[in-house]
C-alpha cells in the first residue's frame, strides 16, 4: 500500500497535460514522467519508503499509483527495489493497461519475487523483456534500449528515448561507461538523467553494520558521463532520495563549467517539470 499526501495533483497534471514537445515530470529518486499530450510514459517511479533503518527515504511520496489514470508504458532500468517495486508500479499497470519494459532480471522480481500477476490484476502479457539494442515504438516516442554500467545491479540498461522534439537519455543509475562514447555520436540527446549522490555510511544488508556506500556518480563522474553523452542539458537525480547518500547537486555547476557538453545544468526538485 503506498500513503501520499499529495494527494491526485501530480497525475492530473500528467493526464491534463498538452505540451508543444514532450513535458517531463521528475517524480524524485530515479522516476520520470513523460508525455507528448497522446502518449505517456513512466521511467523508474519509485512510491516506497524504503527499507528504515538501512534506506530511509527522504522526500515526499508524490501520488498513489492507483491516480494514475494515463499511461502507455512503464520503463524499468535495473532490478534494484527503488526501480522495480510492486507496490509503486503494479497498481499503474492494473489501472491503465500499460506494458512494462524491463530486463530480465527485473522481470524475474515482478513475475518471481513480488508476482504482480497474482498479487494484482496484471497480465503477463504486460510484461515485455528488453535488452540492449532493441527498439519499441510507442506512439511518437522511439524507445532504444542501450548500455550501462552499474556494478551494484545484474543487468543494468539504460534508454534513449527519442521523439520529435527531441531525445531523453536515462541512464538508470550508470556510472562512466566507455559506452557512452558512442550512444553520444549516435543520438542527438537534449536531455540527460544521471544518478549523483556522495559517499555515507549505510546499514550492510546483512549485518546492518554501517558501512562506506558508494551507490551513484559523484561529481567527476555525472559530468564525465555527461560529456560522453554529448547532451545539452544535464539532470542530475537520486541526490534527494536516502539519508546519508544525499548530495548538492548545485556543486555541479563549477564541473559543468569547464568541459564543452553539457551545455546547461537543469537542478530540479521533486514534481517539477521541464520540456523538450
Amino acid at each position: 500500500m503506498v500513503d501520499s499526501d499529495w494527494n491526485d495533483w501530480l497525475p492530473r497534471a500528467v493526464a491534463d497535460a498538452d505540451p508543444d514537445g514532450v513535458a517531463i515530470w521528475y517524480l524524485g529518486c530515479n522516476g520520470f514522467a513523460l508525455t507528448d499530450g497522446d502518449t505517456t510514459l513512466f521511467v523508474d517511479p519509485y512510491l516506497g519508503l524504503g527499507d528504515p533503518p538501512r534506506t530511509i527515504r527522504m522526500i515526499p511520496v508524490p501520488f498513489d499509483p492507483t491516480d494514475v489514470e494515463a499511461a502507455d508504458a512503464m520503463l524499468a532500468t535495473h532490478e534494484h527495489t527503488d526501480h522495480v517495486h510492486g507496490p509503486s508500479q503494479a497498481p499503474i499497470l492494473e489501472g491503465t493497461g500499460a506494458t512494462f519494459h524491463a530486463p530480465d532480471d527485473s522481470l524475474t522480481v515482478a513475475r518471481e519475487d513480488e508476482r504482480w500477476t497474482e498479487e494484482w490484476n496484471v497480465d503477463d502479457e504486460q510484461l515485455d523483456e528488453v535488452t540492449e539494442g532493441d527498439t519499441m515504438e510507442i506512439g511518437d516516442f522511439t524507445i532504444h534500449v542501450e548500455e550501462a554500467h552499474d556494478p551494484d545491479a545484474t543487468h543494468p540498461v539504460s534508454y534513449a528515448i527519442e521523439h520529435p522534439a527531441g531525445t531523453f537519455f536515462h541512464g538508470g543509475d550508470t556510472k562512466p561507461s566507455e559506452a557512452f562514447e558512442r550512444i553520444g555520436e549516435e543520438y542527438d540527446i537534449d536531455l540527460a538523467a544521471l544518478a549523483f549522490g556522495s559517499v555515507g555510511r549505510i546499514p550492510d544488508k546483512e549485518s546492518r553494520e554501517p558501512t562506506r556506500t558508494r551507490w551513484y556518480n559523484d561529481e567527476n563522474q555525472a559530468v564525465e558521463t555527461a560529456a560522453a553523452l554529448r547532451t545539452d542539458r544535464l539532470l542530475p537525480t537520486h541526490w534527494d532520495m536516502w539519508k546519508g547518500l544525499t548530495a548538492d547537486p548545485t556543486a555541479l555547476h563549477h564541473h559543468v563549467g569547464s568541459f564543452e557538453h553539457p551545455n546547461a545544468l537543469e537542478i530540479v526538485e521533486i514534481g517539477d517539470r521541464v520540456d523538450l
